[in-house]
């Protein structure tokens, strides 16, 4: 009896379908989501931070431009974090501020205060994936990169100049991105981006994003030293040199208010 039991149970698994056989292999997607989450979780409780940046912008000559900009970070409890960045050099710009509030997946609220007309211009959704004063960086890679903004996809697990990394895709959820996906390179250790290709509207290579000197903060977060934007398609490059990170310095929601903009100093 015990043998035609066990006969029946061997025939039942070697007929089962495949998809049967691996549901409990997760989906590329739902992969990829978890990655998403982990990185987002492992990311979360900082409350605020400042820190200095130096911006050098590069045309297709080699001719450059250099920009020096401070900035300041308020996390948003179940919204997206808001973001102010102010320009102290060179004096044609002094003064000249974004604000930003994130959100998941209705538009991102965004203003630019233009100090020699003295006004607040609110940039439109339909404008984000424009550039940021003349750089390579378009105003939605400016905003917090919120799980809920994309779907994910993971392709693989890959060597990364001697680190490992997960490989994902994303594609943007909310209207008017200049993106149709991008493609996502994660160090496994810090959780933590290493290179993101964009990919443009008709799905052409963009520009590629990689960050380096990543050094953790308050024994928790990590930050990187240098991101860099090179775009394939005009020669052009960004790159941003940060400093001086400071964690918990006690900056509010009043911090992040329009008026915000215009006090900016």
């Amino acid at each position: 009896m015990i043998s035609r039991w066990f006969t029946r149970l061997l025939l039942a698994i070697l007929v089962l379908p495949a998809p049967a056989l691996a549901a409990d292999q997760p989906s590329p997607e739902a992969r990829g989501l978890a990655i998403a989450q982990e990185m987002d979780r492992r990311d979360s409780g900082w409350g605020d931070y400042t820190a200095a940046m130096r911006m050098v912008l590069r045309n297709r000559q080699g001719e450059e431009s250099i920009r020096e900009l401070r900035t300041r970070f308020l996390e948003v409890e179940d919204d997206g974090d808001k973001s102010l960045i102010i320009f102290d050099q060179p004096r044609d710009v002094q003064g000249t501020a974004l604000l930003s509030h994130t959100h998941a997946l209705k538009p991102d609220d965004q203003w630019l205060y233009l100090p020699a007309l003295k006004r607040v211009k609110r940039i439109a959704s339909n404008n984000k994936s424009g550039p940021f004063m003349g750089s390579e960086f378009a105003y939605e890679d400016l905003t917090s990169q919120e799980v809920e903004k994309y779907s994910y996809r993971f392709l693989r697990e890959e060597d990364y100049n001697g680190r490992p990394t997960f490989v994902i895709e994303r594609y943007p959820e909310y209207e008017h991105s200049g993106y149709t996906r991008q493609v996502v390179w994660i160090d496994q250790q810090i959780h933590q981006p290493l290179q993101t290709v964009y990919h443009d509207r008709k799905d052409a290579r963009l520009k590629t994003l990689t960050l380096h000197g990543y050094q953790q903060y308050a024994d928790q977060y990590w930050r990187p030293a240098e991101m860099y934007m090179e775009n394939h398609q005009t020669g052009k490059t960004t790159r941003l040199i940060w400093s001086d990170y400071q964690f918990g310095t006690g900056l509010t929601d009043r911090d992040f208010d329009r008026n915000s903009l215009k006090r900016a100093r």
